[in-house]
């Protein structure tokens, strides 16, 4: 035991920098295709897509990546690759532009969150999990895991919610205390993903519930969750909506 004591103080802090810093480590994020101008391919590029998050205009592709499944078709084995951001920071408020905080001010108390399963693959809950570890260390931002909706302040719902899951996911909502936030999770929390317009499952939470904030990718890495719930209690800014494969009203 008292050799491991002896590492880990020789090692010293390995708990990334974020959010008061940029994170640089390799890994950290699979990034999302951001579209643009690819002139003769874009047709051919939009056919590759397996789960249409790929448009085109003259040439101009545009992204919706709340479909965005990460095959990244539109860019290996391909002539004219799409562009493709290593960024982390995908939280948005499309349900609910103008988000108001109303949980208070950073670490006037602590922020609990409810994790719902509502019938996720396991990828996007395996990213949630690692929330806790030593790495992402989700506590030292006053995020806390709960079992019960009764101490929850954020709900945060991975999978394309299916059929059995519907009635639970509400009664779970409605068991929270106000003031509340629902976050989606991953492409088939916002969409459906690869499952959606299934006969046993919804096109995503927004179907069942208001959602205020969402993070795609499939899996979306912690950091993007992360920023997220920071998003749902208005520690930082959200993602951009024309960003986020939203055209601006």
């Amino acid at each position: 035991m008292s050799q491991w004591v002896i590492k880990g103080i020789g090692t010293g802090i390995k708990t990334t920098a974020y959010p008061r810093g940029a994170e640089r480590a390799a890994g950290v994020t699979p990034g999302l295709p951001r579209g643009g101008d690819v002139g003769a391919a874009a047709p051919a590029l939009v056919e590759r897509c397996l789960t249409h998050a790929l448009e085109h205009t003259n040439g101009v592709i545009s992204v919706d990546s709340r479909r965005c499944v990460h095959c990244y078709r539109c860019v290996r084995g391909v002539g004219q690759p799409l562009n493709w951001e290593a960024t982390y920071e995908w939280g948005s408020t499309i349900a609910t532009p103008g988000l108001k905080n109303e949980l208070g001010q950073p670490f006037r108390r602590s922020i609990h969150v409810l994790v719902v399963d509502a019938g996720d693959c396991g990828a996007c809950l395996n990213e949630v999990k690692q929330l806790n570890n030593p790495y992402y260390n989700m506590h030292r931002l006053g995020f806390f895991i709960t079992p019960t909706p009764r101490h929850a302040d954020v709900l945060l719902v991975v999978g394309p919610v299916t059929d059995q899951m519907r009635f639970a996911l509400r009664k779970v909502h409605e068991a929270m205390s106000t003031p509340k936030r629902v976050v989606a999770v991953g492409a088939c929390a916002l969409s459906g993903g690869v499952f959606a317009k299934s006969f046993v499952c919804s096109n995503g939470v927004a179907d069942v519930l208001p959602v205020d904030v969402e993070v795609p990718g499939h899996p979306p890495p912690p950091l993007a969750i992360l920023h997220g719930l920071l998003v749902a209690v208005g520690r930082k800014q959200p993602l951009p909506l024309a960003a986020a494969g939203y055209e601006p009203t």
